[in-house]
């Protein structure tokens, strides 16, 4: 069965934008002695991070976040891309793209049937909280950027008073970022 990973870059106060929306300073180490901006793919450790996450077989994302990455001209690395929504707008002419009105557990459910034995990509700040809510995402894959942003969008700001464990499984340290990969605990 797909396994569901959060991939969120942060930075170290929690934040996953600073004001505006802006992305610019916890998105470098995507092209970080890599190939250049346009192709995103580091040349440090970071690769296999990027690797993986390229390497996944579907992508849920939040419609406010798809809508600010430009819907990805809707392809993100030739995926079913599912965007949970309280209404589907019209044909966007996105072959790749649905658009699901019934919740998050139906998202995923489509996600994982869509994902085969790949894993599935989780983007998005209420996304990422309305899946731990529902208790369906398996794993998160924080990309901590060493900076103090003060303010911004907060990644768990709405989580609600459930405790929710999680089990460090991997850290890889490289140029401006930290990965840390946690599996949620049940």
């Amino acid at each position: 069965m797909a396994t569901s990973v959060l991939s969120m870059s942060m930075s170290l106060d929690g934040f996953i934008a600073a004001p505006e929306d802006d992305v610019e300073r916890l998105h470098r180490w995507l092209v970080a002695g890599g190939e250049g901006i346009g192709s995103f793919r580091p040349a440090d450790p970071s690769a296999e991070v990027f690797d993986e996450l390229m390497a996944t077989g579907a992508v849920v994302v939040g419609r406010r976040t798809f809508d600010l990455a430009g819907r990805w001209d809707g392809d993100h690395h030739g995926v079913p891309i599912f965007v949970p929504t309280r209404q589907a707008p019209r044909d966007d002419g996105y072959p790749l793209v649905t658009y699901v009105t019934d919740g998050i557990e139906s998202t995923m459910a489509r996600a994982r049937d869509a994902a085969g034995d790949k894993s599935i990509l989780v983007h998005g700040a209420e996304t990422a909280q309305s899946c731990l809510r529902a208790g369906v995402l398996d794993e998160l894959e924080i990309h901590l950027v060493p900076v103090l942003l003060g303010e911004g969008r907060r990644l768990f700001d709405h989580l609600g008073a459930r405790h929710v464990e999680l089990e460090l499984t991997r850290i890889i340290d490289a140029p401006g970022v930290t990965h840390l990969r946690y599996r949620v605990s049940v």
